[in-house]
């Protein structure tokens, strides 16, 4: 990067924060319900479910009073589109083949469901034909590993095989890792260059208003060494701990992260998620 670049990246990263503090403080004096019109904000991670239906869900347990009862999209559009956000791409909560039909037929009534990320699982025989069913839908938009007993497998030929079927119809990966998993991003990402790889939640990094950990800064600049991994601004309420929704409003406090972040990938390579309603636990959505 040149001296003009880095110059840009600065100023844009400062314009950025500070006005994202001058707008929360805003918010918080009761003088702004939602980012000025010319910013046009797409979330890219939340969550829809309903426990009422015959078969239930996997998630969330019934033992969650929050989470356990029916998040459905009319009740994330009252809380969202007040707060400037425009559209959602939901992210799955299910390893049932069929739940990923379930979302595409939500975003089939629903237009402020831009896209799906689902679940299917590289590495075994029927993914080639659940893909290729999926696929055809213009809302499916790629699948999440990390949970439901998928992990990354670098090395598997198989697994690599699958997501190069993904990469081919110009779908995308989310993985969900923590820190000691990043330099396996970086791997996984150089194997498959043509994959576009999305790290949720900022790998999952502690947040405490400090600098964060030296592992996850170093596995955090190979995954930006490779240019087909993006990172997912999500996870920073979660990332503090405080369940009892006490998450810090200042942007100040998150800044060590979204510093580390924002100088490793540049702003064309990082994404806004919510991970609505989980992060309900810790901040309400304008806080977010």
């Amino acid at each position: 990067m040149n001296a003009s670049a880095q110059h840009h990246s600065r100023t844009t990263r400062r314009r950025f924060l500070s006005g994202s503090a001058a707008w929360a403080a805003a918010a918080l004096a009761g003088c702004a319900t939602r980012p000025p019109a010319s910013v046009s904000i797409i979330d890219t991670h939340t969550h829809f479910y309903d426990p009422t239906r015959p078969q239930g869900v996997p998630w969330p347990p019934p033992d969650d009073p929050l989470l356990y009862r029916p998040v459905l999209p009319a009740e994330y559009r009252r809380l969202a589109e007040p707060l400037g956000i425009a559209g959602t791409v939901v992210v799955e909560a299910s390893p049932w083949i069929e739940d990923n039909q379930w979302v595409l037929e939500l975003a089939a009534d629903e237009p402020y469901l831009l896209g799906l990320v689902g679940h299917l699982k590289p590495g075994q025989p029927d993914f080639a034909q659940h893909l290729a069913r999926f696929a055809s839908h213009p809302r499916f938009r790629g699948i999440r590993t990390g949970l439901w007993g998928v992990q990354l497998d670098p090395g598997g030929d198989a697994f690599a095989r699958d997501l190069e079927r993904l990469s081919e119809r110009d779908l995308a990966l989310d993985v969900l890792v923590g820190p000691e998993q990043l330099p396996t991003v970086a791997q996984l990402a150089g194997r498959l260059p043509a994959l576009r790889i999305v790290i949720d939640h900022c790998a999952n990094v502690r947040i405490d208003g400090k600098a964060p950990p030296a592992d996850w800064r170093e596995g955090l600049q190979l995954c930006a060494d490779q240019p087909n991994v993006f990172m997912k601004v999500s996870g920073l309420v979660e990332g503090t701990g405080r369940g009892d929704g006490s998450a810090p409003v200042d942007p100040a406090f998150y800044r060590p992260v979204l510093d580390a972040v924002w100088n490793a990938f540049g702003e064309d390579r990082v994404l806004f998620g919510s991970n609505w309603p989980v992060s309900a636990r810790f901040a309400p959505l304008s806080t977010v």
